[in-house]
């Protein structure tokens, strides 16, 4: 085996051990790679209970009347700092604890509640979303996740209510979407009291503001020399050794964010302080950034929603050419789009942050595709809202110029969409491409045991997925060509990940201009899958309240036609392309 295999096989082996330790289950975007419609995700569309409605309703009055009197981002954005008023008012309104239980002084909402708050804050002021989802999403859900019941005791009732503020430190020089290539190291002490802390973290929200910090550290393996795994720690910056390097980044935008670096020099780190197992600090990251990329979906929400409103309005308004804006086609494409978008990343939102409230397992694709989607999605947004105000919006008397700014954070954090995208290909592809491995090993070794029967398992599920199309069950007569497209393109979405698996086999690892296309396939089969949903339920609850059924809604059927045109192309794509061109001059400039 040469170096390169050798590299290789470690990287698989590691991804393995990370990924596909717990339960498998099929979920609803694993059933797609595998021509599967998982629809008791999915379907019928998720609803807050009614009773926790009206408290989720009281809740969101009570922060507009809060945001509106106290919150202004145009001064947040100008000063690069969110006040302290605006913190104390946000953990009175529960903002701060809104999902920890009340025995620690939390709102106990559900993810799905949380969403909703957090859609609210988005739509005004960016940074301030941010700091929540750093504060709360990432940084107290890694405690109340994996805390002991000693640390959240100790930790959580000051943190919920903002007297306390948390941060959550994973991004090193080396560390950022390679997670695991984390370098701050952590020395258990001799009596084992203790461990030594020694590195540093950059472009950490909260870093100088926060009273309890997450940090991520290497550690040695028990009994195996040389062999370190990650460990998560809760660090308070009175420890001596830690010393905050600089305090408030400059930087495009989100300036309202404490964006710190840090160092920790020598720092001794009670053991008790270990949160989660010891050397599983990167289960501990991915499962709390699942949390902080659903509520990422939600401010995203907003702020395409604020897109939108902007957009009708000037187009209302504005004339140019004896004629309102609203009256040119190609201003009508723009604001039919953002709506379009503004409808999908809601109910995509929705849909995954009830898979959380739900306990169901193993829903990371389902939030890595929510935070690409709606990230990408935002931007597109906010550049056709920018276009109809034209040059008015390149100008700081408006929140177009800002929202620009702070948006184009949002495809590079919590881990960014080109990582994701392979990732959601080649985590996707797994299961079919392992039933696959499954038939070839037993072809080139008959007698292997078990070898027959899980050979013939294997080879049922591919041949059954690829006669049979998945039914997408809408219960709205008007929806069902709908229902009958998504499902025929599911099935050639599988047809294609077969085609791809046996064309390229281990090679697709490292080809991710196809990963791309059958991850942007995949993206969208779940968004046109939670629209469906969506616009499903709202026909449903319409004619129970005695709506006439032929109910409308065009923001929807625009969305889903678009997104099944994009999957069309996406999978046409996987044939006729200009990949090896594409290579070939980006190795010709990159001489």
């Amino acid at each position: 085996m040469t170096e390169t295999e050798a590299q290789r096989q470690k990287e698989i082996q590691q991804a393995e051990e990370l990924l596909f330790a717990g339960p498998q289950a099929l979920g609803f975007v694993k059933g797609l790679f595998q021509g599967h419609f998982v629809s008791d995700w999915v379907m019928p569309y998720p609803r807050i209970a009614a009773g926790k409605q009206v408290e989720l309703d009281k809740t969101l009055k009570e922060l507009r009347e809060f945001l509106g009197a106290k919150l202004d981002p145009v001064a947040i954005d100008r000063n690069a700092d969110i006040p302290r008023e605006v913190i104390d008012g946000l953990g009175r309104v529960g903002v701060l604890g809104m999902t920890a239980p009340a025995e620690y002084g939390g709102r106990g909402f559900t993810q799905m509640a949380n969403c909703k708050v957090l859609e609210e804050i988005g739509r005004r002021c960016a940074s301030t979303s941010v700091f929540v989802n750093a504060h709360h999403s990432i940084g107290i859900r890694a405690l109340l996740l994996f805390g002991t019941h000693e640390q959240k005791q100790r930790w959580l009732p000051k943190l919920v209510t903002g007297q306390q503020l948390g941060a959550f430190a994973l991004t090193e020089k080396e560390a950022g979407s390679d997670a695991a290539n984390v370098q701050m190291t952590a020395t258990p002490s001799a009596d084992g009291s203790h461990f030594i802390l020694t590195g540093e973290k950059r472009y950490i929200t909260n870093a100088a503001i926060a009273q309890v910090l997450t940090v991520m550290a290497r550690t040695p393996l028990p009994g195996k020399e040389g062999k370190t795994s990650i460990t998560a720690f809760l660090v308070t910056p009175d420890m001596p050794g830690l010393e905050i390097l600089d305090a408030r980044m400059p930087k495009m935008g989100i300036r309202g964010t404490a964006t710190g670096r840090f160092a920790m020099r020598d720092v001794k780190v009670p053991k008790a302080n270990i949160l989660g197992p010891p050397g599983k600090g990167l289960k501990v990251a991915l499962t709390v950034l699942d949390f902080g990329r659903t509520t990422f979906g939600a401010c995203c929400t907003g702020a395409a929603k604020t897109c939108l409103e902007l957009a009708v309005k000037h187009a209302n308004t504005r004339k140019q050419f004896n004629k309102t804006l609203g009256n040119f086609h190609l201003v009508k494409e723009k604001i039919a789009r953002i709506a379009g978008n503004a409808y999908a990343m809601e109910a995509m939102t929705t849909i995954t942050a009830s898979l959380i409230d739900r306990g169901l397992e193993d829903y990371m694709l389902e939030t890595a595709m929510l935070k690409v989607f709606t990230t990408e999605r935002l931007w597109e947004c906010i550049n056709d809202a920018f276009q109809i105000y034209g040059g008015s919006a390149y100008f700081v008397d408006l929140p177009l110029e800002r929202m620009l700014r702070d948006a184009r954070i949002n495809q590079i954090g919590e881990g960014s969409n080109e990582v994701l995208t392979s990732f959601i290909a080649l985590v996707g592809m797994r299961g079919p491409g392992m039933e696959f491995k499954e038939i070839y090993d037993t072809m080139l070794k008959p007698t292997r045991v078990g070898g027959i029967g899980k050979a013939w398992s294997a080879g049922m599920n591919r041949l059954g997925a690829t006669v049979r199309i998945p039914d997408v069950p809408v219960r709205s007569v008007e929806l069902r060509s709908f229902g009958n497209q998504l499902g025929r393109l599911i099935w050639r979405f599988n047809l294609a990940v077969n085609r791809s698996l046996i064309v390229y086999r281990e090679p697709i690892l490292d080809l991710q201009l196809v990963q791309e296309r059958i991850a942007g396939a995949a993206m969208d089969l779940f968004a046109s899958t939670a629209v469906l949903s969506r616009w499903d339920s709202e026909i449903q609850f319409g004619q129970g309240n005695g709506e006439a059924p032929n109910q409308k809604n065009t923001a929807a059927e625009l969305f889903l036609r678009q997104s099944f045109r994009r999957i069309r192309n996406y999978l046409a794509g996987l044939n006729d392309n200009d990949d090896k061109f594409i290579l070939k001059a980006a190795d010709s400039a990159l001489r």
